[in-house]
């Protein structure tokens, strides 16, 4: 009984604590005399939150209902012909546990144990006792690779850490459907079995109608404000919300909450929408929290009849605080509301003159919150027609409400604003749909408010909301970011509770990994040195296939040209090699990547303390004294492409943290975060695409940048590589 009381205890839900009574006195008569017939009452009782009837809920929860030996012998019986010859190849490898679920829904009041004792002893009487070969452990499905050897190992130091070969991490991580097909929210239609949901008499009657709009279908909704970019926080609310519905089968709206005329502008909605579409997804419709403003209104009016909502003239820093003063036009008569509200919505009074407030405390202690607010702008949708704006608190749960949304789910800031959420819906004695909350995603070295990034702009700082330096989604794809990699990336964080902040090299790393598997190889010199082959073997320069992923030649390949003079890096040549230096000095030669020669150096010419040109004879690989410790990357006969680098915007992890920052965050920008170099290209680059990305050897991922012109190609760094110190 101790047991059962435990299971009672720590699965009822505060809806139905006043069943608590009845539901003991069940067990304590050991009428629910199982685990499972207890979870079957509490399954009921909130089904049925005001009024149990005994005899409906004994029949729920089969009490009474003896199940007979012979009953789960037949049952388990029939489950074993069934699948009799996959259990004889498979002998005692074979997993019973699909059996017993079988029988259990065929015979949900059998015990469990009485079951599993029952397989077993079929299972016996089919396959006899365990062979010598049924208790050898199962064989491993891979073997382990094998330790390289030393000239492997060697020949391995130069090639990246993320290779071309070890795509395994990318193919076997979490995505996104994984990870929202295990997430333990409530069904479509039983939202009255979450914690914290509030029943009223008319819950189920509003759920009822829900479902025959709905299908039973999961709803859910991305609902951003059309007045800034959205950033990699908002990455991990669009995967959410929209991967929880792909995962069940459902739907989601990406609805505007564009009820602030003075910040949207056009291009936020524009860019909002693009960057849904560029990380996968389609909404199932488009809407906007104006499209509701008439209901909106008239739902204002009722809460105003209701004696539920008032007109306050209150200003802004007097409603501040945790412990404000109450309003003290809080009693007003109903009728003088309704008059001053339609005088507000008239435009009768002043901007701050007067607010319309809700009539409920917040979790946080927030009193009476804000539902509209008088503003003389005109609207992008409507015009001139309203001089008065809902507020987010008034809005959003209304606007869930309309568009019938099964899961409102939102960031951790907002659990504060669930109990004015169910308290409204339920005022209005509207369908009210079921708020979870997860902990948002930051990014150290970084800002991702829509203010601070505005006075990075205006400060001339950054470009505009799409700098690579930023961590907004515009920023991103021009950087090169992948949107499958950020995708991956926000499946991996998983969906929990608990505030997430992570370094960029976590996002980074995602990024290699999938370019490492999708991004062609070419050949790009950053500071190129001039290198002078003296004893070119050719009469002419010729055309050598270079493959676009060295691993995978299948994949395909592109033509390079080798000519008498190619161009290296400049940190690939030093005339005297330091210690553990690898590449090429006057002393040491050097291989070059493709080409089949070794470098030697007979001269280095200068033009004051710079080196100009540098003289060598090559040598075939295959007839050198003594193989070269490096391959360098190089190119011939190039085209001129202009090279930009990225590093951190910012000093410190937290640039907005006073303690970090004393200065404020516009203090802590670098000012060498971008660095633009004159380079030189391989010309199997020449017409390619803004955002295309490539992996330029030995160097890192770039992708294409959108000033891209005819006559001028700008390729922005993504992510370096992961190498090797000596390269």
């Amino acid at each position: 009984m101790g047991m059962l009381l435990y299971q009672l205890g720590t699965k009822i839900k505060p809806q139905i604590h006043h069943h608590l009574p009845l539901l003991v006195k069940y067990i304590a008569s050991n009428k629910l005399d199982s685990t499972l017939r207890v979870d079957k009452a509490i399954e009921f009782a909130l089904s049925h939150i005001n009024n149990i009837q005994t005899d409906q809920l004994e029949k729920f929860c089969g009490v009474g209902v003896v199940v007979s030996p012979e009953e789960i012998e037949k049952a388990v019986e029939k489950q074993i012909t069934a699948h009799k010859k996959e259990i004889t190849e498979k002998r005692y490898g074979f997993n019973t546990g699909p059996l017993m679920q079988k029988v259990r829904a065929e015979l949900p009041w059998a015990d469990g144990k009485a079951v599993k004792s029952e397989i077993d002893l079929q299972v016996f009487d089919l396959l006899g006792p365990k062979t010598e070969a049924d208790l050898n452990p199962a064989a491993k499905t891979a073997k382990k690779a094998a330790k390289p050897t030393k000239t492997e190992a060697k020949e391995s130091t130069k090639k990246p850490i993320h290779s071309e070969t070890d795509s395994s991490s990318l193919q076997q991580s979490v995505t996104i459907l994984d990870v929202m097909k295990k997430v333990n929210f409530h069904k479509p239609g039983e939202n009255y079995k979450t914690d914290g949901y509030v029943v009223t008499e008319n819950t189920h009657n509003l759920l009822k109608e829900h479902l025959k709009v709905t299908g039973g279908k999961v709803r859910t909704r991305f609902p951003p404000e059309p007045n800034g970019i959205l950033h990699i926080g908002h990455a991990k609310a669009i995967n959410i919300n929209f991967g929880y519905a792909a995962a069940h089968d459902g739907i989601c709206f990406l609805r505007y909450d564009d009820t602030n005329p003075e910040k949207e502008e056009e291009k936020f909605f524009t860019g909002i929408k693009d960057m849904v579409s560029w990380l996968g997804y389609t909404p199932y419709k488009i809407t906007h929290s104006s499209d509701y403003f008439d209901q909106l209104y008239k739902w204002a009016v009722q809460l105003i009849q209701k004696g539920l909502a008032y007109v306050c003239h209150q200003t802004a820093d007097e409603m501040k605080g945790f412990n404000p003063q109450p309003s003290p036009w809080r009693d007003r008569p109903i009728e003088e509301n309704l008059q001053l509200f339609e005088d507000m919505k008239n435009g009768k009074i002043d901007e701050g003159a007067a607010t319309l407030r809700m009539k409920i405390t917040l979790e946080e202690g927030k009193l009476d919150p804000v539902a509209y607010r008088v503003r003389f702008t005109p609207h992008h949708r409507t015009g001139d027609k309203w001089c008065i704006y809902p507020t987010y608190d008034y809005t959003h749960c209304l606007c869930d409400s309309i568009e019938q949304i099964t899961h409102s789910l939102c960031t951790k800031e907002f659990q504060s604003r669930r109990s004015s959420y169910y308290w409204l819906c339920n005022a209005l004695n509207i369908y009210c749909p079921v708020q979870w909350e997860y902990g948002r995603l930051n990014i150290n070295y970084t800002v991702v408010s829509k203010r601070k990034i505005a006075k990075l702009i205006e400060e001339k700082i950054v470009k505009d909301w799409d700098d690579p330096r930023l961590f907004t989604l515009t920023a991103l794809r021009r950087r090169g970011f992948p949107p499958e990699a950020i995708n991956n990336f926000c499946a991996q964080l998983g969906v929990t509770g608990a505030q997430s902040t992570v370094d960029p090299s976590m996002l980074e790393a995602f990024v290699r990994d999938f370019l490492n598997n999708t991004a062609p190889r070419r050949m790009v010199v950053l500071e190129p040195v001039k290198v002078l082959i003296e004893n070119f073997p050719f009469e002419k320069p010729v055309e050598i296939s270079v493959p676009d992923f060295p691993s995978k030649p299948e994949l395909g390949s592109h033509k390079v040209t080798f000519g008498k003079v190619i161009y290296i890096e400049k940190n690939d040549f030093m005339e005297v090699g330091e210690k553990g230096y690898r590449r090429l000095t006057k002393t040491q030669p050097v291989g070059l990547r493709h080409a089949g020669y070794v470098l030697e150096v007979v001269d280095v010419k200068k033009c004051g303390a710079d080196i100009s040109e540098v003289v060598c004879k090559c040598i075939e690989v295959d007839k050198a004294a003594s193989k070269p410790k490096a391959f360098i990357h190089w190119v011939s006969e190039p085209m001129e492409v202009e090279i930009r680098l990225y590093s951190p915007l910012f000093k410190h992890k937290n640039p907005e943290d006073p303690n970090e920052v004393p200065g404020g965050f516009l203090s802590d920008c670098s000012s060498d975060s971008l660095r633009v170099l004159r380079s030189f290209a391989d010309k199997s680059l020449k017409g390619i695409k803004i955002y295309d990305k490539f992996q330029f050897e030995r160097v890192g991922f770039f992708s294409v940048d959108p000033d891209t012109t005819d006559k001028k190609l700008v390729i922005n760094q993504t992510v370096s590589l992961k190498e090797d110190a000596g390269k």
